[in-house]
């Protein structure tokens, strides 16, 4: 394993990992919407205006895959991730409209070794997405599975535990 990488001893409660900038783009929202949530105020600007979102506004989907990218760019992707068993928690609390940039952090909130896979331990991550004024436009909260540096057995003689 590349010892740069991330690993489960290195996600500690409290810690925060900072999420953006993300521009949020006119034509991304539209391409996004035409392909997996094809209303009217997703794909125009008029019709988006004309609604309770006040602008040409990304679907929550949009956001979240939004989401999904700024924490793989922060640290997902240098780390040892293994995945992650769902989401706990997705909330749009405001529109996040064209011309938009977003950010935020992932903070964890606990951390433990999986009884189950040994060598792996579930980190469980809250996730707060701003607007440029801000304005909390997302919030979420799900855990993913972060291999151990070391394996167990080793851990354990590392520490002075016997197996």
């Amino acid at each position: 394993m590349p010892a740069e990488k991330l690993s489960f001893e290195d996600f500690e409660p409290g810690r925060r990992f900072p999420l953006g900038p993300q521009l949020v783009l006119a034509e991304e929202i539209i391409e996004f919407a035409r392909e997996f949530d094809p209303q009217p105020m997703h794909l125009d600007e008029a019709a988006g205006r004309a609604s309770i979102l006040g602008g040409l506004a990304a679907s929550g989907w949009h956001t979240s895959s939004m989401l999904m990218r700024m924490m793989a760019d922060s640290y997902i992707l240098n780390a040892l991730c293994e995945g992650a068993p769902g989401i706990d928690l997705m909330e749009w609390r405001k529109p996040v409209l064209s011309g938009d940039t977003l950010q935020g952090r992932s903070i964890v909130l606990e951390a433990r070794p999986m009884r189950s896979r040994p060598g792996m331990g579930m980190v469980k991550f809250r996730h707060e997405v701003e607007n440029q004024r801000g304005e909390l436009v997302c919030l979420s909260e799900n855990s993913v599975m972060i291999r151990m540096r070391l394996p167990p057995e080793e851990a354990n003689m590392s520490s002075g535990l016997s197996a």
